[in-house]
């Protein structure tokens, strides 16, 4: 450079522009979906499980399904046994040892941020809760299983909704106990609303007493609620009301009490 030769201001290297936030949201989704598809526990509980319960249905004359075709009755519930899974035991488990090892305070502040993970979970819960529709639907209409066309609407509104609930229960749990006690309790719900939550098992065939109390739970709302769209075509409004109900409840809970870190 000559004494002639303008001085030039240094050049500040530039910074490279972090991803569009649907790009950053489905990156973050298929990384969570991929994790649980290589979780052997966790694709055992969502997958392998709720079809050895779907063919044990099928087989079986127990336990009582009530009126109706059993494989007709019985997919519905599956159905509901999977939405379960993937929402609530899945999504908790997930969270509560992502929370333990600070996986989330740290996604938390990057480019991602706290509303861009949500909404990488509630994708992932979908894509998961598609592929179990695929693979436990085709596996029931094997079996034989005829859904009644005009309730299928109604049936996805259920799973739409009952996943709402059932993610938002699972973060209340996953944000406010630690790792070790979400993984029991979460394994332990599901086994309870399996045996006694009107899941697989409808209402009416339960004990009085059982089935009135599992009125008033997400997991016999959801189920009634397939069943009913279908096996009969019908729109279940009170089983609607009781999922939406939890809904409401777990997620203004969970907005309230969730922490991001232990």
């Amino acid at each position: 450079m000559t004494a002639d030769t303008p001085a030039r201001a240094p050049v500040a290297a530039a910074r490279p522009a972090a991803a569009p936030r649907r790009t950053r949201v489905l990156s973050q989704a298929g990384f969570e979906v991929s994790g649980l598809l290589r979780n052997g526990e966790q694709l055992l509980v969502s997958l392998v499980l709720p079809a050895m319960v779907l063919v044990a249905l099928h087989l079986g004359r127990t336990p009582s399904l009530g009126p109706g075709r059993r494989i007709d009755v019985a997919v519905p519930g599956v159905l509901a046994l999977c939405t379960i899974s993937s929402a609530f035991t899945s999504q908790a488990i997930a969270t509560g040892f992502d929370r333990r090892y600070s996986v989330l305070k740290y996604l938390g502040v990057t480019p991602l941020g706290r509303a861009g993970l949500l909404a990488a979970k509630a994708v992932a819960t979908v894509a998961i809760q598609l592929l179990q529709v695929v693979v436990l639907g085709g596996l029931g209409l094997v079996l034989g299983w005829r859904p009644q066309a005009r309730g299928i609407p109604y049936a996805v509104l259920f799973l739409v909704v009952g996943a709402w609930a059932f993610v938002a229960l699972a973060l209340l749990l996953a944000g406010t106990l630690r790792a070790e006690a979400v993984l029991a309790l979460a394994n332990l719900v599901w086994v309870l609303l399996l045996v006694a939550g009107g899941v697989v098992v409808p209402r009416s065939e339960l004990p009085v007493t059982a089935g009135s109390a599992a009125g008033a739970l997400p997991s016999a709302g959801l189920a009634d609620g397939l069943r009913s769209a279908l096996v009969a075509g019908r729109l279940d409004v009170g089983a609607l009301v009781v999922v939406v109900a939890w809904g409401v409840a777990c997620s203004a809970a969970a907005a309230r009490w969730f922490r991001w870190s232990d």
